[in-house]
Formats: structure tokens, sequence, C-alpha cells
């Protein structure tokens, strides 16, 4: 079994999980994780440190509350990355646009999907004999779209920000899920420190998964030992990113900006630096050094956990993310190394865009 079959059987066993009952309701620990791996590579270099830097484009998904930092008529912002060796393809788009000086408002779509895997399942026909004739090719894709909107309010230095989430997954034409959800952020500035939090599925996320197998699929699966999923309710509980930054002036080309962030979790215990069974805290850092606003080197490091080596030996690891940007002008570039699954060692090289678009002045 190559890698993208490992990875296809793996999909279609997390899309049916739990779902032996009908119109179940579930709350698994890592339910839309596809939302949890982030967006423009600048955030990525940092180690997704970077709910209280992020002014731009991307404050649609990281926080939108930062919508308010845009000083530009509009942004457009575009990602591409492949994990897995290429085989996962990993998509994002963005726009946003201030609408006065008090709000602002942001559209971003977000596609991390598998093609062309393999169907297998009619492989063997009724005689029992092998036609690779009968072998088909599907996709597995999930989908977001983020509608953002952002408000300065009369505290000074606060702005307050939110998102209302569509999310659609679906595997082949054997199962699909829609679903709904929304985020809440803020951002406070008090002097040159900016202090942020972003509520992501702060009234839990729902996908209501709708399965359609015929009658050979039904009968592979009872063949095999495999339940034969059913229609069910899954659930995102809420998670709470909080961070912290602040940039300082390293004479008069350069500039360091350093950001901390903790993610919290309340759904039971996990593999993190601080893990309880009331809540358990993700920290990871980050930091950017810029000369001139127009050259930027990043770093961070996150997803810290406890592995346990061969032999039982217990040891903590880290995976460290390093990154590149240049501005020209109105276009940006930013480059990022990072490592979704340190433990097998595939690095991925993620590109992303932004352009800064403004109006041109009518001449009197």
């Amino acid at each position: 079994m190559n890698l993208k079959h490992l990875l296809a059987a793996s999909l279609c066993c997390v899309f049916g999980f739990n779902s032996s009952a009908q119109d179940r309701t579930v709350a698994p620990k890592y339910s839309n994780e596809f939302l949890s791996i982030g967006v423009g590579a600048r955030a990525l270099g940092m180690s997704n440190a970077f709910v209280a830097s992020v002014g731009d484009v991307t404050a649609g998904y990281w926080n939108p509350a930062g919508l308010m930092n845009i000083k530009n008529d509009m942004q457009v912002g575009l990602m591409h990355a492949e994990y897995f060796a290429g085989i996962a393809k990993y998509d994002y788009g963005a726009f946003a646009k201030p609408l006065d000086e008090n709000s602002a408002i942001g559209f971003s779509i977000i596609r991390f999907g598998v093609d062309d895997i393999p169907n297998t399942t009619q492989l063997i026909d009724n005689q029992g004999r092998i036609d690779y004739d009968r072998i088909t090719r599907f996709s597995a894709a999930d989908y977001a779209f983020i509608f953002s909107y952002a408000r300065k309010m009369p505290v000074d230095g606060l702005t307050v920000g939110g998102n209302a989430k569509i999310i659609h997954r679906k595997v082949g034409d054997f199962a699909k899920s829609w679903g709904f959800g929304l985020d809440a952020s803020a951002i406070y500035k008090k002097d040159d420190w900016v202090m942020a939090a972003m509520f992501r599925d702060v009234t839990s996320t729902f996908n209501a998964w709708d399965f359609d197998l015929n009658d050979e699929m039904k009968e592979v699966f009872a063949l095999t030992g495999n339940e034969i999923p059913q229609n069910s309710l899954e659930l995102t509980l809420p998670k709470l990113i909080i961070g912290v930054t602040r940039q300082w002036a390293l004479g008069e080309k350069f500039s360091v900006q350093p950001e901390v962030d903790l993610d919290l979790t309340f759904d039971g215990k996990r593999n993190v630096l601080i893990g309880t069974n009331a809540v358990s805290i993700d920290p990871h850092a980050g930091i950017e050094f810029g000369f001139k606003n127009i050259v930027f080197v990043r770093s961070g490091i996150g997803n810290i956990q406890k592995v346990t080596e061969i032999g039982g030996k217990e040891k903590t690891s880290l995976q460290p993310n390093i990154g590149l940007g240049l501005k020209i002008k109105q276009f940006t570039i930013d480059y990022a190394l990072t490592n979704l699954n340190q433990s097998v060692g595939l690095f991925s090289n993620v590109f992303s865009l932004r352009f800064d678009i403004n109006k041109v002045p009518k001449n009197e």
C-alpha cells in the first residue's frame, strides 16, 4: 500500500468515525483540523504565533479584528502548499477591504484535499475475478468559506472582530457534510504592546454528515468487517488562542517583533506541553526581523509534544520553522519552510503572495 492509498484509507476512517448510530452527535478532539494548519507563509514561518501581529488580509483567518490594521483600499492574498510529499494540496485565497475608518470586511476560502484516489471497492467482479477496469478515482477534500468583519470600539486601542464559517467536506460521491460556525476575536493596543484573543468555534461548529453508499459498497463493508457509516452530526468544540507582541526599532533600518501565543483547548487532555483533563495549553512563539520594511527573516518554534522513543524513554520534541519575506511596493512574497509531521521528516515549502490595491486618484 503506497502513501496515497494509506492516506485515503485514513481520511475515510476519519470521516466515518463513531457514526454507527443514526443521527448521533459526536464531539471528537480533532474535528475540522484542516482549519488549524494556518494560512500565509509569514505566519507559518513564525510557527503560527500570529494572532497579535496580524494586520493584513490573512487576519480573516488568524484574528478578524486585525483587519482594522489594513491601510490600503483592498488587499488580496494567495497561498499554495503541498504536504505528504505532494499528495495533499492546501490552497488559500482571500480579500479584505476597509469600509470606513471604523470597520472592515474580508472573505477567505480554504481547500485541503487529496485528489486522484483509487477506489478499489469494486476491483473484484461477481465471478471473483480481478478487473482493473473497475477501478475509479475520487477526491477527498475539505472546504471552508469564511466571512469576516472588524470594528473599532469606543475604548481607545480596542478593536473586535468576528467570523461566520461555512464548512463543506466531501469524500467522492460516498460522503459529504455541511457545517456552520462562528469565531470571535479582539485586539487591544496599549503603548507599544499588542494583546490579542481569538475564540475559534465560540458557539461550537457543527458538521452534518450524509453518507451515500450503494448496495455493492455496503456488501464490501460487511465482508471486510467494517461498520457501515450512518448519518451523524459532528461538533467542533471551542478553542481560545491568546497572544502578545511588541515591535522594537533597532536603529533606523532594522526592527524586531517577537510574539508568544497560547492555544487553550477544553476537550480533555491533549499531548501538549501542559495537558490536563480540564484544559490543555499549547504554547508557540515566533520572531520577525525586518530591514527597511522590505526584507524580513522569520523563525518560530511550536508543536511541543512528549514523545516515547523505542525502549520506552520519553523526551520532549518541538518543531522549528523558518521563513523569509520580500516587499516591493504593493507586492509582497513570503516563504516558509515548515514540517507538518516531524516524525516522518516531510518538510514543506510554502509560498504566499499579497497584493495591496489602492484607488487611482481622479485627475481634477
